[in-house]
């Protein structure tokens, strides 16, 4: 991935144009914004009409803010909903300001998304606003079914793997179909990339519970064994529940009651052995393997040979060995 493309896609986000006024309500925009991040969507949604197009065109900018500033409007009120102190290693919105800033600027953020929306060709644009309107409904739904989770003791595997489809993959998805569209893809080829795009997704969510638990407190941004102190339901903990028997099971459900800061730590340190001792830290990697491998091989279908799209399955090898 050029580092040219990358100086390109923070200047798009630089260079959005704002209300000025009050500073309360944009500032903490630009301050989410300039934490950085992969920039993982614009990416996406840049190589895959390169793939079909071999100019950078402005309006796959444009939809890569789009994503963007989506994306980080999420997190935004994500952030209130989970209680999280940080976000990429630093103070998240409403803990810098307060919650009712963070809820009005987010909003603020998904107008802003569909301002940046409406600057593409018309004969674009009902495509694009039909694909957005479907993938933001689909994350909202996705993040319910998160909350509801959190007081459910009857999540499946199955359930949990929905609910990243909806609260994560989707939006991969939508990056990837949206870019191959404005980049001239016919409807075969789009669809394919909408599929790669919701199967590495899947992958990478997977990846990310796997380092909340198994990463690097420094290169992934936040405090490792979060999900675990908060009883997460991640493809981890779910497993774990099923797996773990007699002793093993018992102390676990004793863990899950323990709420005392004091003995956070000693909770991490309980639960994240019991994943290794039932390997279910080999199964999470196995599975998101499993997933990438399986979007890898939509690309294999287009119509322009998988050769064309060599740029994309080089990104998304890389997102399958990330350590944060």
């Amino acid at each position: 991935m050029s580092e040219d493309i990358l100086k390109q896609i923070e200047r798009e986000l630089e260079n959005i144009s704002y209300g000025s006024q009050p500073e309360s309500l944009y500032n903490p925009i630009r301050y989410i914004l300039s934490l950085g991040g992969k920039r993982l969507r614009p990416i996406l949604v840049l190589l895959s009409g390169r793939t079909f197009s071999a100019t950078n065109d402005q309006n796959l900018f444009n939809m890569g803010a789009v994503a963007e500033v989506f994306h980080n409007f999420s997190l935004m009120h994500d952030d209130i909903m989970d209680n999280a102190p940080l976000r990429r290693g630093k103070p998240t919105v409403h803990e810098k300001w307060n919650a009712n800033t963070a809820i009005l600027s987010g909003d603020v953020m998904l107008v802003l998304a569909y301002q940046l929306l409406a600057q593409l060709p018309a004969e674009k644009l009902a495509y694009c606003l039909d694909a957005f309107n479907q993938v933001a409904r689909e994350v909202c739904e996705g993040q319910q079914f998160d909350m509801e989770f959190e007081n459910s003791n009857q999540v499946s595997v199955d359930d949990y793997l929905e609910m990243i489809r909806l609260k994560t993959a989707v939006l991969l998805g939508f990056c990837c179909k949206t870019g191959a569209h404005l980049g001239g893809a016919d409807p075969e080829d789009t669809q394919l990339f909408y599929q790669f795009g919701e199967n590495i997704g899947l992958g990478f969510q997977l990846m990310d519970d796997y380092l909340d638990v198994f990463g690097d407190a420094s290169k992934v941004g936040k405090r490792v064994g979060g999900d675990i102190v908060s009883n997460k339901k991640t493809f981890l903990l779910i497993q774990a529940l099923m797996l773990a028997k007699d002793n093993d099971l018992i102390q676990l459900q004793y863990w899950l009651q323990i709420a005392d800061v004091e003995k956070q730590q000693e909770k991490i340190d309980f639960v994240t052995s019991l994943y290794r001792k039932l390997c279910i830290d080999q199964q999470a990697r196995q599975l998101a393997d499993n997933y990438f491998q399986t979007g890898f091989e939509c690309l294999a279908k287009l119509s322009v040979g998988r050769d064309k799209a060599i740029e994309i399955v080089q990104f998304a090898k890389l997102l399958m060995q990330r350590d944060k």
